[in-house]
């Protein structure tokens, strides 16, 4: 029997979750209800971000779930590594936000072998 599975994340800030998913170039809705696969019955999940119609993230008054049909999961990537670039993603526009509003510009960025991201920023008096 197939179902929708949740998986708890980090996530706690819908804007920047949605900024990182755009930036990834997944697809992110607003408010949409994920449906069922081809041949899978089971209820339908109301969620507040949707990446596409099968994956989505769903408030639990703490932080932000990933939900998904993991039978029919069909991005590019693995559950775990989709979860680990958002993650990065979420955390890089975090960080750029709060270096922009403490004053600070980026003046170069670079991603290391072992895809680690270097920022070197500067603040002129």
């Amino acid at each position: 029997m197939s179902h929708f599975s949740t998986i708890k994340t980090k996530f706690k800030d819908e804007d920047f979750l949605l900024k990182a998913l755009r930036v990834l170039k997944y697809p992110a809705y607003i408010d949409q209800r994920l449906v069922n696969p081809v041949n899978h019955v089971h209820e339908e999940v109301e969620v507040q971000i949707a990446v596409g119609n099968k994956i989505g993230f769903k408030w639990n008054g703490d932080e932000y779930e990933l939900i998904a049909e993991l039978d029919a999961w069909d991005l590019d990537v693995p559950v775990q590594r989709f979860i680990d670039k958002i993650s990065q993603k979420y955390a890089e526009e975090i960080v750029l936000d709060t270096i922009g509003k403490l004053g600070y510009e980026v003046e170069d960025k670079k991603t290391t072998v072992d895809n680690k991201i270097e920022l070197i920023c500067a603040k002129w008096l």
